[in-house]
């Protein structure tokens, strides 16, 4: 069963580096991101560990929470750890979720329902499980990627889908193409010129069905 846009993300119980967890009481009433990395110990999923690691000062700002997953077992999450943090100069604090019998990654829809691990297997053997999920407080998807295994992650674009998520949701607007914060947003088509001129003042009408407004998040 595929994972959906505004869809309850599925609930589980793992355990990970920092613990056990049950993921819905986790996100409690935060935003949160969930990625996925194919194996421990590998290098594009280091250096991303590692971005991650470096915008914990950012993720805070935005009340987020983060979490990786890896089919890897709780210990070698720990020991890989001290490599990340290693490689960015500060330490990994966000848990790492086990999932060696790919029950999370299948409930995801990282891996069809009959993948399993071989005996001396790659991150071949796991390829799909690059993923990130953004994830609202009311614990239904708002927004997937998935990412080969040859491609880093951007995370200044996660960033900045967080900051229109989080935007969207509050003041009821839509982003451009390139939206960055403070820059111009989108009117709804589902609001009228009256409502619009009452809830956000001025705007610019670019066609009957495109308008534009300040952000009010800025």
């Amino acid at each position: 069963m595929s994972l959906r846009i505004n869809q309850t993300v599925p609930d589980f119980h793992a355990e990970t580096s920092e613990g056990p967890i049950d993921f819905h009481d986790f996100i409690g009433d935060h935003w949160t991101i969930l990625f996925s990395h194919p194996k421990d110990f590998t290098p594009v999923c280091t250096t991303e560990f590692g971005a991650v690691a470096q915008l914990s000062d950012e993720w805070e700002k935005r009340g987020v929470k983060v979490i990786g997953i890896s089919v890897d077992g709780v210990e070698d999450h720990r020991k890989w750890k001290s490599d990340i943090g290693t490689f960015a100069g500060t330490p990994a604090t966000f848990p790492i979720i086990a999932d060696e019998g790919l029950e999370i990654s299948k409930a995801y829809d990282m891996l069809p329902a009959d993948a399993y691990l071989p005996d001396g297997r790659t991150p071949n053997d796991t390829a799909t499980v690059r993923s990130v999920y953004i994830i609202g407080p009311d614990k239904q998807l708002k927004l997937s990627m998935t990412y080969p295994m040859n491609v880093g992650r951007n995370f200044a674009e996660i960033l900045r889908a967080v900051d229109a998520l989080q935007a969207a949701a509050k003041h009821g607007i839509a982003m451009p193409a390139n939206w960055e914060k403070g820059r111009d947003v989108v009117i709804p088509a589902t609001v009228s010129n009256e409502d619009a001129k009452a809830k956000f003042g001025e705007f610019t009408t670019h066609f009957p069905y495109l308008r534009t407004t300040k952000d009010p998040s800025a």
